[in-house]
């Protein structure tokens, strides 16, 4: 028990900034902007908020309850509430050991682009090929992946105070700054093509009035999936992390109010991100480069900012600081999440276990960047998606497969066995009012539940096996 009282958050502020730096990652900036633009702009936004206080909140406030009241980490923290449902601790395990192996591969992608942009080379970021020819080479994707991953375990080896904490508290506000001064620069960019002109306050348009066409109930609900696995990815939710998170948390903070703000800064982040890229896609290439998806960030943008001339050096250069920053407090967590879980089990102190973890996690990292050269190859998922490589396929079966089941079994287990009032107990603790527990109470027990069965049936890839056996 003493050693579990070493580490803790110093107060709210500090747990409301690391949560945050958690929650807003490459999820926000990269993959919640292409999401809008490819799901009807304000209609996906519209979706987005309601499942956010709903389904997001429900979630949110499941894992960082459990983590407080059990002061476990999410490994032992279900085991302790009840010894039948501790093998649920160890299946949330697998998630961020899963994603620890790939995300570091991104934040070196990014770490690679800031590179481009500091050395006045972000004119080659903008040729066709650029990306491509950079995580198929043998050497370099390796090489910048070990920088982030460095940096990622220096933060971790230091503590969750000094480290995970002090971290957050000077890179946080610095990342809000550069957020709001680009999507602000988004919104005056101007380009006249002769008889056309595009400017940002169009793409902004774009990006908030909801695009009802070709929406179908069948296309509908796709948006409601894109949706909710979004609040996956950019929560942190189902994933350990917050459980982990939440044992850090003292008892007199107010879990209500702290909760609510990092539901605020991630949805104003994720908002933001999109307000800062789609109007400046928009100016630059029409609504046809709003549809490059997953490429938006590391093909699309580069192309915007050589267009921008000089300056676009400069913009494209905060950009990619800023996405560091993102990408490096979403990584502190998960790797967080492996050491502090791992400390428990095999009774090693934070500076052994993070190393171990360190090298297991080069070691996934090095396989993951040889997905594109060496372990080459391309899958069909059973979502559909035709062209996956090794990357894709790890990215599914945590994110897409795993998530939503810890989530429906989570749900289960609090609503059903535990009961509803176990969590609300913890959130009343600290002498303040849960002003949300009937809402909690109702979602926790029945639309949760409902709603994630639906999406991991629709991960699983049950209902194309239908839509199939019917069309035959």
């Amino acid at each position: 028990m003493e050693k579990k009282k070493k580490s803790s958050f110093s107060n709210s502020l500090g747990f409301v900034l690391a949560a945050a730096g958690s929650a807003v990652g490459v999820g926000n900036i990269w993959r919640f902007p292409y999401l809008v633009a490819q799901d009807g702009g304000g209609l996906f936004l519209i979706v987005y908020l309601i499942l956010v206080m709903t389904f997001g909140f429900t979630l949110l406030t499941t894992d960082v309850a459990i983590g407080r009241r059990t002061h476990e980490h999410a490994l032992r923290a279900f085991g302790a509430m009840d010894k039948h449902w501790g093998f649920l601790g160890w299946i949330t395990f697998l998630v961020p050991a899963m994603i620890m192996t790939y995300y570091t591969v991104i934040g070196g992608w990014v770490t690679k682009y800031f590179v481009t942009y500091l050395t006045g080379s972000g004119s080659q970021a903008a040729q066709d090929g650029y990306f491509n020819s950079f995580i198929t080479a043998p050497v370099a994707p390796v090489v910048f992946m070990l920088i982030f991953l460095a940096a990622t375990a220096f933060i971790v080896y230091r503590g969750v105070e000094k480290g995970i904490e002090k971290f957050s508290r000077i890179v946080m506000p610095g990342l809000f700054l550069l957020i709001i001064g680009i999507a602000v620069f988004s919104l005056t960019l101007r380009v006249s093509d002769g008889e056309n002109v595009r400017t940002g306050l169009q793409g902004l348009a774009v990006y908030l009035i909801p695009n009802m066409e070709g929406v179908t109930p069948s296309r509908f609900l796709g948006i409601l999936l894109d949706a909710m696995s979004q609040i996956f990815f950019s929560l942190s939710v189902s994933m350990g992390i917050m459980i982990t998170y939440g044992s850090y948390v003292k008892k007199d903070v107010d879990l209500g109010k702290s909760l609510g703000r990092i539901e605020f800064f991630d949805t104003f982040v994720a908002f933001l991100a999109g307000m800062m890229i789609i109007p400046a896609v928009y100016v630059f290439s029409g609504t046809e480069g709003m549809s490059a998806g997953p490429g938006l960030m590391f093909v699309s943008l580069p192309k915007v900012f050589d267009a921008m001339g000089p300056v676009g050096t400069i913009v494209g250069l905060a950009f990619f600081l800023m996405v560091i920053f993102a990408t490096l407090t979403s990584c502190v967590s998960i790797m967080e999440t492996l050491v502090a879980n791992c400390m428990e089990v095999f009774r090693w102190d934070r500076k052994k276990m993070c190393l171990v973890i360190t090298v297991l996690a080069a070691v996934g990292a090095v396989v993951i960047c040889m997905g594109y050269n060496v372990f080459y190859f391309e899958v069909t998922l059973p979502t559909g998606k035709a062209g996956q490589q090794l990357l894709d396929v790890v990215d599914y079966i945590s994110n897409s497969f795993l998530m939503p089941a810890i989530s429906l079994l989570t749900c289960i287990f609090v609503g059903w066995v535990m009961k509803p009032k176990w969590i609300i107990e913890e959130m009343e603790a600290s002498g303040h009012t849960f002003t949300r527990k009937g809402l909690y109470t109702v979602m926790i027990r029945y639309v949760t539940p409902v709603m994630m069965l639906i999406l991991f049936l629709q991960s699983a890839g049950v209902f194309n096996l239908v839509k199939s056996w019917f069309g035959k």
